[in-house]
C-alpha cells in the first residue's frame, strides 16, 4: 500500500470507491454526534502530563494519572494513554472529555479504514489523519477546550519507532528522541533531557519515563505522582515490532523503586 491515498484531507477512497473515513461518515450522517462546545461556566476536567520516549526497540508513550478541574483534583486514576491500533498509541493532555472523544473517534477511524480498504493505514497516514482531526477541533480549542495529544508507533516500513506531537491547530512535528506536553511538560522534558540517550533498552526507557513523570509531579501541582500505598503508578503503552502493549504494573513499580532507591543512595 502507498501513502498517496492517505494524504488527501477528506476522501481516502478505497478500491471500491467508498470513503474509508469514519470521521467523515459521522460528520455527514450524524453531525450532532461530534463533540460540541460547553458552557464557559462549566468546570472542565483536564488531563495533565504525558510524554513519549524513543528507545532501541520502539517507543514508549506514558502519562500520569491525575485529572484536575481548576484547583481541584477530579480523578487520581485517569487513563490518558491508549492503544490507537495494533502498532500505535496515543496519549491525551487538555480537556479530558473532549480528548477521550477524539481518541475514540481516531480508533474507530483506523478500524473503519482497515475494514473498507482491507489494508492498514501507514504510520505516516495515521499521524496525518490525527492532525486533521485536531484541526477540526480548533473552533472548540478557541473556547478553551484544547486537546493536545502525543502519538507514536512502530513504522512497519522503516522498521523503527516514531514519535509525533501536535499543537492546537493540528500542526504536526516528529521527534527522534523524546517529547513531553501538558501542564508538567516543561519539568518532564528537562528530566528527559538529562536522562535520555540513544540506544536505551526497554527497561532503561521505562525507568526514564517514570523518573520524568516523578520529577514533573514535584514541580507541577496538577501532575499526580506515584502512590505505592494506593497502587497508583503512571500508565504507558510500549510499542515495538510485536505491537502495542500496556506497560506491566510490576515493571513500572520496579522502575519507580529503582528511581527512589537511587536518589536515597545519593
Amino acid at each position: 500500500m502507498t501513502d498517496d491515498s492517505l494524504r488527501a484531507p477528506v476522501s481516502m477512497g478505497g478500491p471500491i470507491g467508498a470513503n474509508p473515513s469514519f470521521f467523515d461518515l459521522v460528520a455527514r450522517e450524524r453531525p450532532e454526534a461530534l463533540p460540541r462546545a460547553a458552557s464557559d461556566a462549566v468546570e472542565i476536567p483536564h488531563g495533565t502530563t504525558v510524554l513519549g520516549i524513543w528507545f532501541a526497540g520502539g517507543v514508549i508513550i506514558a502519562g500520569d494519572r491525575r485529572a484536575t478541574s481548576g484547583f481541584s483534583i477530579e480523578d487520581d486514576r485517569m487513563e490518558k494513554v491508549f492503544a490507537a491500533d495494533e502498532y500505535s498509541a496515543i496519549a491525551i493532555a487538555g480537556a479530558a472529555g473532549q480528548a477521550i472523544e477524539l481518541v475514540k473517534l481516531f480508533q474507530l477511524e483506523l478500524e473503519h479504514y482497515e475494514k473498507i480498504t482491507g489494508d492498514r493505514v501507514s504510520l505516516e497516514g495515521k499521524a496525518n489523519r490525527l492532525g486533521q482531526m485536531i484541526r477540526g477541533n480548533f473552533p472548540l480549542a478557541m473556547q478553551g477546550l484544547i486537546v493536545v495529544p502525543l502519538f507514536g508507533g512502530f513504522d512497519e516500513m522503516r522498521r523503527e519507532g516514531r514519535l509525533f506531537h501536535y499543537d492546537a491547530t493540528g500542526g504536526r512535528w516528529e521527534e527522534d528522541d523524546y517529547v513531553a506536553t501538558g501542564s508538567g511538560g516543561r519539568p518532564a522534558k528537562s528530566s528527559l533531557k538529562k536522562r535520555w540517550r540513544p540506544g536505551l533498552s526497554r527497561e532503561e526507557a521505562v525507568q526514564v519515563a517514570v523518573e520524568a513523570l516523578l520529577d514533573a509531579s514535584q514541580e507541577d501541582a496538577a501532575t499526580g505522582g506515584p502512590d505505592p500505598t494506593r497502587g497508583i503508578f503512571p500508565t504507558m503503552q510500549i510499542v515495538t515490532e510485536d505491537g502495542a502493549n500496556q506497560g506491566d504494573e510490576n515493571e513500572i513499580r520496579a522502575a519507580y523503586e529503582a528511581v527512589v532507591g537511587g536518589r536515597e543512595g545519593r
